[in-house]
C-alpha cells in the first residue's frame, strides 16, 4: 500500500490509519498532524491539531483504493477523487464532517456529500 510518495510499513495496523471525512484519503495521524490533509487542508485545518484530526478523520472506513493517476483513473472519477492528489483512499468512510466545516462549504456554494454512500449520485 502506498501513499503520496511513501510506503506504509507492514507493521502498521489498519486501526492506526485514519481517513479524512471530506476527501477520504487515508494517512497516519502523524501525517495529518505534520502536513494536514493534502486535498482539503484549507477547510479541515488539521495540521498541528490533534483535536481537529480526531473530529475530521475516522478509523471507520471500508475498502481501499490506490490512485496513481487521478485525472485519468475511472475509479478516481467514480470515487469523486479525480481532482485530488494521488494516494490511498477509502471506498466508504463512516461519519460526517463537523458542522463548522459543512457551513464553510455551504457558504462557498459547495454541496457536502458524505462519503458513506448514503447519498447516491
Amino acid at each position: 500500500m502506498a501513499t503520496v510518495g511513501s510506503t506504509v510499513p507492514s507493521t502498521i495496523k489498519s486501526k492506526q490509519l485514519r481517513a479524512c471525512l471530506l476527501c477520504s484519503i487515508i494517512l497516519l495521524p502523524a501525517e495529518f498532524r505534520k502536513t494536514g490533509c493534502p486535498n482539503c487542508e484549507e477547510l479541515m485545518q488539521m495540521k498541528g491539531s490533534p483535536d481537529r484530526i480526531a473530529t475530521c478523520t475516522t478509523t471507520y472506513f471500508d475498502g481501499v483504493i490506490s490512485v496513481i493517476d487521478p485525472e485519468t483513473s475511472w475509479v478516481a472519477r467514480w470515487q469523486r477523487t479525480s481532482k485530488y492528489v494521488r494516494g490511498v483512499y477509502a471506498v466508504r468512510v463512516k461519519g460526517r464532517i463537523p458542522e463548522d466545516v459543512e457551513s464553510e462549504l455551504d457558504s462557498r456554494g459547495i454541496k457536502y456529500r458524505p462519503r458513506d454512500q448514503t447519498e447516491q449520485d
